[in-house]
């Protein structure tokens, strides 16, 4: 475990590399490209970023015993929207004031992370996994303060295999024991298409579910959960909600006179944006009743 933590502290420092721009606006001072989607970043005060907060008091609430280290976003099938929701909330972690997050790309068969943050083609987890490059040259710094990401690396044939490997078991070990501070939000494959999601049910500390509103047949959310099991799942977020009246969207949100940045007339951009990705934090118990 020591070179291990050799390469944690290393990647800490000012070496690890930050991408840098491939693509158009927006983008930081640091030459980092951002996807606008990033709505927890370029929008902090919206309502859709007041969602990811409430997730994040949620997850950190005392009810749920110890903060989780390690939080596994899935979804029972794909498009579902959660490697958007696995990005907002590591962002929104990260914002805390006594919190760093670390994002990493477990879907090794289609790694999407990078891309939202502006680097294509970049090595990742599983080009550590196969023993082709060490920890800190994969870690990247976002332009966001206190938030990394470990891209999931070039396509590889067993991915299954690597992601039950004992290497991945002992990285996530590593990095839940050396750093108190340090949430590591990983973006697995959907439970129903592959086996990854159930390989890292061992080593997380919790679960989360994204199920798209009107998409997602209930059915595939029961089989998920069963295959799953219930025991770490903390919550659902039903993402991709439609609001069809200000009525209905008051009735979760009540006033919208605390975000001044949404719908407003000179931001129809923002506006569009928020009605498509609203997100509804749906407790586990709520759940379990229906």
């Amino acid at each position: 475990m020591g070179k291990m933590f050799e390469a944690l502290q290393k990647a800490e420092d000012e070496n690890v590399r930050t991408p840098q721009a491939e693509t158009v606006e927006p983008s930081l001072d640091n030459d980092t490209v951002f996807d606008d989607n990033l709505v927890c970043h370029f929008q902090s005060n919206s309502i859709v970023s007041e969602q990811f907060r409430k997730l994040r008091t949620y997850l950190f609430m005392p009810a749920l015993g110890a903060k989780p280290k390690t939080i596994l976003m899935t979804s029972a099938v794909s498009g579902e929207g959660k490697s958007l929701i696995a990005i907002n909330l590591a962002i929104t972690i990260a914002k805390e004031l006594h919190s760093h997050a670390l994002l990493m790309d477990c879907d090794l068969r289609n790694p999407s992370l990078s891309r939202w943050f502006g680097v294509n083609k970049a090595k990742g987890l599983s080009d550590y996994l196969v023993g082709n490059s060490e920890l800190p040259d994969l870690l990247i710094k976002t332009g966001i303060d206190k938030l990394n990401i470990l891209p999931g690396g070039d396509s590889q044939e067993n991915p299954a295999e690597l992601i039950g490997s004992k290497k991945m078991e002992g990285l996530i070990d590593e990095l839940k024991s050396r750093y108190s501070d340090r949430h590591i939000i990983l973006d697995s494959s959907p439970v129903l298409a592959t086996t990854e999601p159930q390989v890292l049910y061992k080593v997380v500390d919790c679960i989360i579910l994204v199920v798209r509103a009107g998409v997602t047949p209930r059915g595939s959310v029961q089989q998920a959960i069963k295959f799953l099991g219930k025991e770490k799942i903390v919550g659902v977020v039903l993402n991709d909600m439609n609001f069809r009246s200000a009525a209905l969207r008051s009735r979760y949100f009540g006033t919208s006179r605390y975000y001044p940045y949404y719908g407003s007339d000179n931001n129809d951009k923002n506006q569009n944006f928020g009605s498509k990705f609203n997100s509804i934090f749906k407790k586990k118990q709520r759940e379990q009743h229906k």
